[in-house]
Formats: structure tokens, sequence, C-alpha cells
């Protein structure tokens, strides 16, 4: 792995990609320890702020493929994002539990899980982080 190619590129693209990693290794953690602590709180809200951070800064990284103006369809995902984000946190406060549970796993395999690997296709920035080297 080479993160200097990623580090290289023009902002908002390293913020969004390390944003994301570190959600991806915090929503492990959050989804494999006790729930309804306060340690699970501050990492879920840690969470929230790293997924809300890759979602608004996906605005500023133009697309290759355009549908919208400057915006593509993977940015509808960045709306649905915030707006679950939303929903879950709402959820949890209105102590409906089984929503805000269903919601923030969906999140974490669809929006991080899923979404991730399509970031290493051929061509892709991370691709390139990932196999520099061989």
């Amino acid at each position: 792995m080479d993160f200097s190619i990623l580090s290289a590129k023009p902002q908002p693209i390293p913020l969004h990609a390390y944003a994301a990693m570190a959600a991806l290794f915090l929503g492990a953690l959050q989804l494999s320890m006790p729930k309804g602590t306060a340690f699970h709180r501050a990492v879920g809200f840690t969470w929230v702020v790293l997924m809300a951070t890759v979602s608004v800064s996906s605005f500023f990284i133009v697309p290759n493929f355009k549908l919208i103006g400057p915006f593509s369809p993977i940015h509808a995902l960045s709306v649905f994002t915030l707006w679950s984000l939303y929903a879950a946190l709402k959820a949890a406060k209105v102590g409906d539990i089984a929503r805000h549970k269903r919601i923030m796993i969906l999140l974490y395999f669809l929006g991080l899980i899923l979404t991730g690997f399509f970031t290493f296709w051929p061509g892709r920035v991370m691709h390139s982080v990932l196999f520099a080297s061989l």
C-alpha cells in the first residue's frame, strides 16, 4: 500500500478517503462492542461525524460521470446517507432502538463496505493506493 498516492491528491479526496477508512474501522468496533454504554454513544457520535464528513466531502469531488450539473448518481447516496444518519439518531433519541440499529447496520454495510468495494476498481485512486507496489 502506498498512501502517499492518496495524500498527493487534491482536497477533499484525501479527507474523504481517510474519513471513510476511519469510519470503516470504528464501525467494525462499534458493531462488536456492547450497546447502550457511554462508550458506545461516544464511538457512535464519532462515527456519525466521520460518515457526515464522507458524505459532505463527496459533493466537492468532481466525478468523471456527471448526470445533473457537477453531480453524479453517487451523490444521491450521499444525500441518502445524511438523511439516514439523521433518521438513526432521531430513532435512538425517541427510544426506537430496533430502527436505530437497522439503519446503522445498513449504513455500515451498504454505505461503507459495498461502496468501498467499488473504490478499488482499476483506474480509481484507492486501486492505485492498494496495488501501487505490486
